[in-house]
C-alpha cells in the first residue's frame, strides 16, 4: 500500500520538477556516497573549454554538496516552489517554465565565470523561489519558529537565516539577482513600466512542449500592473496572485 502511495505521489510530479528533483537526488546521492565522481560534477571552465567536458554545465546543477541539513532544506524548496510554480502561473505552459529554468540557467553559468562558482544548484533553487514569491507577493508563508509575513520577504529571510547560522548568504543573494532579472525583464519592465518584453520563449520550446489545457491547481497568476488606471487603458491587465491554503 505505502510503494503504491508513493508511486502515485512521484507519478503527480509535473514534468520538469519531476526531473530536477530526481537528478538533484541522484547526483548528490549518487556523489557523496562514491557512486559518481564529485570532481566531474563541480563547474570548472578550463576544463569545459579546454577538454569539452560540457557535462559540467549541468552536473553544477544537480550536485548540491554534501549531504546535510542545508542539502535537505535545498530539496525541500526546489520540490515545493517548483511544483507551485509549474502547477500555478505556468499551469498548461511547460515551454514557458523550461525557458525560466534555462535562463536562470545561462545567468548563473555566466556569473559562475565571473566570480566563480562551483555548484550553481542552490541559486538556482533560489531563483525559482523568488519567481514564485514576486507572483504571489501578497501571500502569507510561514517560516522558522512560526513566524509568518507576506511571500516577498522570503527569499530575504533565507538570506539572513543563513548568516545566523554562520553562513555568508552569497548564494541566496545570487539566487535573489538572477530571480529579480527574469522577474524584472519578463514581467516588470513590460507590465509596469510599459517597456519591451526582452526575454521570450523561443518558438522552439513550443514546438517539443505544447501548451496544454486541464490544470491540476492554481498557485497564483502572472502579476498585475501597478501602473495608474489611466496608463492601462488599452493595454492588456494580469490577474493578482492567489493565496495559498495553509
Amino acid at each position: 500500500m505505502a510503494e503504491t502511495d508513493i508511486g502515485q505521489w512521484y507519478s503527480n510530479i509535473p514534468f520538469f520538477t519531476k526531473w530536477w528533483f530526481t537528478l538533484t537526488l541522484v547526483c548528490t546521492l549518487g556523489a557523496n556516497f562514491g557512486v559518481l565522481p564529485v570532481n566531474h560534477m563541480i563547474l570548472d571552465f578550463n576544463l569545459i573549454f579546454r577538454y569539452f567536458q560540457f557535462w559540467r554545465t549541468l552536473g553544477c546543477v544537480f550536485f548540491m554538496g554534501r549531504l546535510g541539513f542545508p542539502f535537505l532544506i535545498n530539496v525541500y524548496f526546489l520540490y515545493s516552489y517548483s511544483l507551485r510554480l509549474e502547477t500555478g502561473v505556468y499551469d498548461g505552459r511547460p515551454a514557458d517554465y523550461f525557458f525560466l529554468l534555462i535562463f536562470n540557467w545561462l545567468v548563473l553559468l555566466i556569473l559562475g565565470f565571473i566570480i566563480p562558482l562551483k555548484i550553481i544548484g542552490m541559486p538556482l533553487v533560489i531563483s525559482i523561489l523568488y519567481v514564485w514569491c514576486q507572483v504571489n507577493r501578497d501571500t502569507i508563508v510561514q517560516f522558522w519558529f512560526g513566524t509568518q509575513f507576506k511571500a516577498m520577504y522570503l527569499p530575504w529571510a533565507l538570506a539572513a537565516f543563513n548568516v545566523l547560522l554562520g553562513g555568508n548568504g552569497i548564494m541566496e543573494l545570487i539566487g535573489i539577482f538572477v530571480g529579480h532579472l527574469f522577474f524584472f525583464l519578463k514581467y516588470k519592465y513590460p507590465i509596469d513600466y510599459g517597456g519591451a518584453s526582452f526575454i521570450n520563449t523561443p518558438q522552439i520550446l513550443y514546438k517539443y512542449f505544447p501548451h496544454r489545457t486541464g490544470g491540476v491547481s492554481g498557485f497564483g497568476q502572472a502579476p498585475a500592473s501597478r501602473r495608474p488606471a489611466a496608463q492601462d487603458e488599452g493595454r492588456h491587465v494580469w490577474g493578482g496572485g492567489h493565496r495559498l491554503g495553509d
